[in-house]
């Protein structure tokens, strides 16, 4: 789960000092959680270089599945809390 929060973060922003400062992180600590995400999935999901980041054709396809994920994760509590409700 944290692993999709670092990337949707950095998918986002498209720069990691901004996203590590998103995630109140250091950016060392943030692009190697996304290597080790990488390694996971065993698909590059950023092409990097000095001067910029940008996502490739796997990165682009992980991105609306990872934001799904975390938005239903975000609803949890909620969900959890409208169930457990007097009268349902």
């Amino acid at each position: 789960m944290f692993h999709l929060r670092y990337f949707v973060a950095v998918a986002e922003e498209l720069i990691f000092s901004a996203a590590a400062r998103r995630l109140h992180m250091a950016t060392s600590p943030l692009s190697q959680r996304i290597r080790d995400l990488e390694k996971e999935l065993g698909h590059r999901l950023f092409e990097r270089d000095s001067h910029s980041v940008t996502l490739t054709s796997a990165g682009e396809a992980l991105l609306p599945l990872a934001q799904g994920v975390l938005e239903q994760i975000n609803a949890m509590p909620w969900r959890l809390q409208e169930a457990a409700r007097p009268g349902r």
